[in-house]
């Protein structure tokens, strides 16, 4: 259904750049009507952010690093002010690592890499989402990025699958806190693209490889099918869902060998 969005308010955290999944999203929300608000990290990022905003009619630039709970509470502040106290959607495409603890042995991995990986990657979800709850008085829809690697051992992605496995737990549990306010909380868990955060990943070449090749549809997914599915889950169509993590991968993570 065209439009199907209109009216409505999507904020958007972990747009770097235009070839992120969270561009792919937000320029699906954009198009079924919603306005956008797109978040960057740092002034160092708000250049190519402008760029990507103006390109979206309508759409407002907020910075907000979320590892600082302060910048978090000011970002909302503002988001509020912005959109009259209300707004629909949260997509969370925020994931970080340290290189050192993706490349090493999962053995290897350090506590102080732990620690980042899970602040960044998990946490800044329920901080996010506290901080929206309070904005989202007609219900609303919080969305996170994860990956198969939650699941599965995968090769190289190390404490970032660990990360995203406690991802998916504080999806169902943000489910089950917020759900008597009418407020969705689900993932999905997109095939490998070559963004630019996946390329700290060294076999991100393997994955995609061996996925184009074994996946139902012998192929890799496109970012915009993610993009779709999100703004499935952002509509009323998907009001019946939450705490679910769904797949958007081409079929891959079905296939047994």
């Amino acid at each position: 259904m065209a439009n199907s969005l209109e009216g409505r308010v999507a904020v958007i955290f972990g747009l770097a750049n235009k070839r992120s999944i969270a561009w792919a999203i937000a320029q699906k929300l954009h198009a079924e009507g919603a306005q956008i608000a797109i978040t960057y990290q740092n002034e160092r990022l708000r250049l190519e952010a402008e760029e990507m905003i103006t390109s979206l009619p309508g759409a407002d630039g907020f910075q907000c690093d979320v590892s600082k709970d302060e910048e978090i509470a000011e970002v909302f502040r503002q988001i509020s002010a912005r959109y009259n106290g209300k707004i629909h959607t949260l997509v969370h495409s925020v994931a970080y690592a340290p290189a050192e603890d993706l490349k090493n042995d999962f053995l290897l991995t350090s506590r102080e890499g732990f620690r980042i990986a899970h602040d960044i990657s998990v946490y800044s979800l329920i901080a996010l989402a506290r901080a929206a709850e309070p904005l989202m008085t007609d219900g609303g829809s919080i969305i996170t990025l994860t990956y198969l690697g939650a699941e599965k051992v995968m090769q190289g992605y190390n404490v970032m699958g660990v990360a995203k496995a406690a991802l998916e737990a504080t999806v169902r549990y943000l489910a089950g806190s917020l759900g008597a306010k009418n407020i969705r909380v689900n993932a999905i868990s997109a095939g490998p693209i070559r963004t630019l955060a996946a390329r700290g990943i060294g076999t991100l070449g393997d994955f995609l490889k061996i996925v184009s090749e074994r996946a139902p549809l012998k192929r890799n997914v496109d970012p915009s099918e993610v993009g779709t599915t999100a703004a499935f889950l952002a509509g009323d169509g998907a009001s019946g869902i939450t705490g679910e993590v769904i797949h958007v991968d081409c079929g891959y993570s079905i296939m047994g060998y």
